[in-house]
């Protein structure tokens, strides 16, 4: 039999198997990989581990955080010298549920309701684009497709809660030819801006009591003292004035006009009510455009709020310093989330626009996504990369998460022609 027909058995195999699939999807869904608190992914990532073990892949699993490992599997192709490799990725963690007494469903058990939707935390974000990908690959290796490039499995922790396992995997050497990011995306083909966090702080070289305030804003008290909080508000304003540049400057196709924003999220200072704030902290979210580097925008951010303050008479003095990102918004407060400018030449993009083709017998949305996910380290790390799953973001993160199961099976029926095509065509000579 040709490697054609086993592909045509394969993916009718998905369809006409797809409880298995939902069977699966239900398995992760009752574990409670919720971040934060996070630290809880373990039995969960042993199901991830499990199923890659037993289609022969290789499997490395080591610790990000205490109880939260990544897992990483790796199928070698038969002509890995020869043909494209392939890394598909996606976070185990889900989003926090709260209080469950507005849900309709248990949101830890995979129900299907009386619309015939999947219901459950994490079946749109994103424990149904895991369970869809092993579910494909399985059927591809249970009907003997065989694969010349090598093919890579990630199941890593911490997007939710911005911490780096999806830069820790890349850090530990695993790269491919191309990467999808199988996370809530609509079966839109997307890319997406950027996100980083950061703190400006201001802080006053010497403590001065609340009685001393006359001697620093009055005439003839001869005291170069400040309050750290008050100096903010000329940091607040200048940065203010940096995001109305830029709504006017820039622009991205996809993007609503001035959907590059700096926000003052939270601030933080002073000691006592008797003392003169002596210190002050802002941290801010910063949202950027594919074409942007999170690197450039802090260049941009530092160099404008640092001429502000060499604008006043005592912040020239004492300037603002900044700490910028973060590898978790738990443990460091802070988070990076690069951009992802799609290559829309990239022949990787054109086997899974063919692959969509095929299967869905239309042409595939190409758009940006209006939010974040880990696809822009790939980008980040000079790897290719497409953000692409099943689930609408609508019905991510929310009471009653829920995700149309046909969805599903269309998502698994274009990552199996996908793989099949992008993991048997020739690499690129390297120039």
């Amino acid at each position: 039999m040709s490697n054609v027909k086993r592909l045509t058995a394969a993916v009718e195999a998905i369809a006409n198997r797809k409880d298995e699939l939902f069977d699966l999807l239900g398995k992760l869904v009752s574990h409670p990989t919720v971040s934060p608190p996070a630290r809880n992914s373990e039995h969960a990532q042993s199901l991830i581990a499990q199923e890659l073990l037993e289609m022969g892949f290789d499997v490395d699993r080591w610790p990000v955080f205490p109880g939260d490992d990544n897992v990483v599997g790796t199928l070698l192709g038969t002509a890995s010298d020869k043909a494209s490799s392939l890394l598909i990725n996606g976070h185990i963690d889900v989003a926090e549920v709260g209080d469950d007494a507005g849900w309709t469903y248990p949101p830890f058990s995979l129900t299907n309701g009386k619309d015939g939707r999947l219901y459950g935390r994490g079946v749109a974000d994103m424990k149904g684009g895991l369970a869809a990908s092993l579910f494909a690959i399985k059927m591809l290796r249970e009907h003997g497709v065989e694969l010349k490039g090598d093919l890579l499995f990630q199941s890593v922790i911490g997007e939710e809660a911005g911490e780096a396992g999806t830069l820790v995997a890349i850090e530990r050497g695993y790269r491919a030819d191309y990467a999808v990011v199988v996370d809530t995306s609509d079966l839109h083909l997307q890319g997406q801006g950027g996100v980083i966090t950061g703190w400006i702080t201001i802080e006053s070289p010497t403590t001065l009591h609340d009685g001393m305030r006359a001697r620093t804003i009055h005439a003839g008290g001869r005291v170069h003292g400040a309050s750290a909080i008050e100096k903010m508000m000329k940091i607040l304003a200048a940065l203010q004035e940096l995001e109305r540049h830029w709504a006017v400057m820039k622009s991205y196709p996809g993007f609503p006009p001035g959907s590059n924003t700096i926000n003052p999220a939270v601030i933080e200072g002073g000691r006592l009510a008797a003392f003169i704030a002596d210190q002050c902290a802002l941290w801010i979210t910063v949202h950027f455009y594919p074409n942007e580097s999170y690197e450039d925008i802090i260049r941009e951010i530092e160099d404008h709020v640092s001429k502000a303050a060499a604008a006043d008479v005592w912040l020239r003095e004492n300037p603002p310093s900044f700490r910028w990102g973060g590898r978790s918004m738990i443990e460091e407060r802070g988070e990076i989330f690069p951009s992802l400018e799609l290559d829309r030449h990239h022949r990787g993009l054109a086997s899974l626009q063919t692959a969509y083709g095929a299967q869905m017998k239309q042409a595939p949305v190409i758009d940006m996504s209006p939010t974040v996910t880990d696809a822009g380290w790939f980008a980040h790390a000079g790897i290719p990369a497409v953000l692409f799953g099943p689930g609408e973001l609508a019905h991510a993160h929310t009471v009653d998460e829920s995700i149309d199961p046909e969805q599903l099976v269309q998502f698994a029926q274009v990552m199996a022609r996908f793989i099949a095509d992008w993991c048997n065509t020739e690499k690129e000579p390297k120039e």
